[in-house]
């Protein structure tokens, strides 16, 4: 696969690549990042590769983020329309202002407007909620978005961090009152953070809304550099502080990935993007990075093809403990097939079926 082999974003026709370009490391106004040519760099070298999806927030680098893409499209205004390009509302950047952040009307107006002019275009690709608010009714946010892509300041929504109960509501209110529907989900994921498969999965897969992993190589844990050998050592990163929890899962999952890469000539943070795209529903990973060697690495991840006892061995190493919702649906087939096989999957009889038709009243 390349960067170039698009595909569409859950039930809508919008086009993206399969890896995502994610800025959050656009700026050094947190104290960390991409010095502004250094972002302009990797945001040239990601188009030229074939890549398109752009993802931002307004709060990203206090808004340096949203002003470094949008001073780099304003000087190639075409370039603009080739590409999908998404950012966020709901983070507030205005202290003492109850109203610069969450997902009120007024709120999510007004943050579009400010995202419009620091992006310098007329219009967002993909508008997402950040977090949910929940001291918003969410009738009022999804309101709101529809109203943006009926004025056409917005093309697509979606929601990221939000729990599955509460997406699942908008989008059946946008379904019953004629908005505009969610197509798109944003969640972490990765090897080391599988508890969205529970519900938030299942969910997107149901209801028609392509998965976005962000953290796909948890915060670079996943990258190789963080291994049993050297686990005393700082490596100068970010994920310096949460390698000192790292434990023997965490440690046989890198061994595998280490290894598997070792056998595809391929690095381990190659592995484990790959191993995320090949997860039900995904569509396109979120990929942050400070240098262009890291977008170089990342991208390599579209030149390896797991096989499927690979894919195995990291899905086994990586699994969650059980969750309430995953044993009770791990059950119900036993209760409900009554020993037959249906869609492919069999199932035991429930041992207290009636065993034939005298014991059944």
């Amino acid at each position: 696969m390349s960067l170039d082999a698009y595909l569409t974003l859950g039930r809508s026709g919008l086009r993206i690549s399969p890896l995502c370009l994610g800025t959050m490391t656009f700026g050094e106004d947190w104290g960390w990042g991409s010095s502004v040519s250094e972002s302009e760099t990797i945001l040239a070298t990601f188009l030229d590769r074939g890549g398109n999806f752009i993802d931002t927030a307004n709060m990203y680098t206090k808004g340096h983020s949203e002003k470094i893409i949008g001073d780099f499209f304003a000087r190639d205004g075409g370039r603009r329309d080739r590409v999908v390009l998404a950012t966020k509302f709901s983070g507030n950047m205005y202290r003492g202002d109850p109203n610069g952040g969450g997902c009120s009307a007024k709120t999510i107006i007004a943050s579009c407007e400010q995202s419009l002019r620091r992006l310098q275009t007329d219009y967002i690709d993909l508008y997402w909620q950040h977090a949910w608010d929940a001291f918003t009714p969410i009738e009022e946010t999804m309101r709101a978005m529809d109203s943006l892509v009926g004025s056409g300041k917005v093309r697509y929504i979606g929601f990221s961090d939000t729990p599955a109960w509460k997406v699942a509501q908008a989008q059946t209110l946008a379904q019953f009152r004629g908005w505009s529907p969610l197509i798109a989900l944003q969640i972490e994921y990765s090897l080391l953070q599988r508890t969205v498969e529970d519900e938030l999965i299942p969910m997107a897969l149901e209801l028609g809304l392509g998965v976005v992993p962000w953290s796909p190589l948890a915060g670079g844990i996943l990258s190789g550099k963080y291994r049993r050998d050297n686990r005393s050592v700082a490596q100068g990163g970010r994920s310096d502080s949460k390698a000192d929890s790292l434990g023997d899962r965490e440690y046989a999952i890198i061994d595998a990935l280490i290894a598997i890469a070792a056998a595809h000539g391929a690095t381990p943070a190659a592995v484990a993007l790959a191993w995320v795209q090949s997860r039900p529903g995904v569509a396109s990973s979120i990929i942050g990075v400070r240098r262009l060697d890291q977008l170089e690495a990342n991208l390599s991840a579209l030149e390896v093809r797991l096989s499927d006892e690979e894919i195995a061995e990291l899905s086994r190493l990586s699994a969650p403990p059980e969750t309430f919702i995953n044993w009770i649906n791990g059950v119900g087939p036993t209760v409900f097939q009554g020993g037959t096989t249906v869609n492919g999957r069999p199932a035991e009889v429930f041992p207290l079926s009636p065993e034939n038709d005298d014991q059944r009243y």
